[in-house]
Parts: structure tokens; C-alpha cells; sequence
């Protein structure tokens, strides 16, 4: 049975959608983007600020669910240059072990509020 998540370490959600779901098995978060708790958005920012910001958001809403960063299945990096894959890259691997989930990474031809990366995720709770 499909559930929402709702956390307020978080960014809101801004449209019609839910900061994570899950079925019990398994969490989906949304696409996170650098916008702290508060609401500040970090577009201005260098990309490797922006993913910290964004990887920061999905081990928040992980959290809710009493997850961390090691169940993370699978995740996708949205970036609106490839070319700031490396900074990314960078950052990225500070969030993980030595056990990575699968991930894809893909150029975008734009992020929602002008943001240069936007990270979702997929966990298990077994």
C-alpha cells in the first residue's frame, strides 16, 4: 500500500507531488534540488554547493523513514551541464561508502527553478 513521506528537514514540495513515497519495501524520494529547509535556493552557487545541498535533502527525507544513505538502491543526477559531472562527482562520493548504489547521470536542458542539479533516489527499508 502506497504511503507519502513528509519531512520538515526538507525542502516543500512545490507542486503536486510528494517529497518521497513508499510501499513499505521500498522509498522513492523526488527529485531534490539545492533549496535548503527554509526555502533559500542555492542556484547561484558552484555546482559541488548545489549537489551538497540536494544530496543533503534526500538523506533528510531518508531519514524520516529511519534510512540512511547506505539503503540507497539507485539514483539519478540531473544536470544542466555534463561538463560539471566531475564537481558533482566530487561531492557525491563523499555521501556514499565504500558500496555505492547504481547511478545514472544525464545533461538536461533545464532544472526546475534554474538549479544546475537535481538528485533522486531510490532506497530499501528491508
Amino acid at each position: 500500500m502506497k504511503r507519502t513521506i513528509s519531512t520538515a528537514d526538507a525542502p516543500d514540495a512545490v507542486g503536486a507531488y510528494s517529497q518521497a513515497t513508499t510501499d513499505g519495501s521500498l522509498v522513492f524520494t523526488a527529485g531534490q534540488i539545492p533549496m535548503t529547509p527554509d526555502g533559500d535556493l542555492l542556484d547561484d552557487e558552484p555546482i559541488a554547493t548545489q549537489a551538497e545541498q540536494a544530496l543533503s535533502n534526500v538523506k533528510a527525507v531518508l531519514a524520516s523513514e529511519g534510512l540512511e544513505m547506505s539503503d540507497v538502491l539507485k539514483v539519478t543526477v540531473y544536470l544542466d551541464d555534463i561538463d560539471d559531472f566531475e564537481a558533482m562527482n566530487d561531492t557525491y562520493a563523499g555521501f556514499f561508502d565504500e558500496a555505492p548504489p547504481a547511478r545514472s547521470a544525464v545533461e538536461v536542458a533545464n532544472l526546475p527553478k534554474g538549479v544546475g542539479v537535481e538528485i533522486e533516489a531510490i532506497a530499501t527499508s528491508d
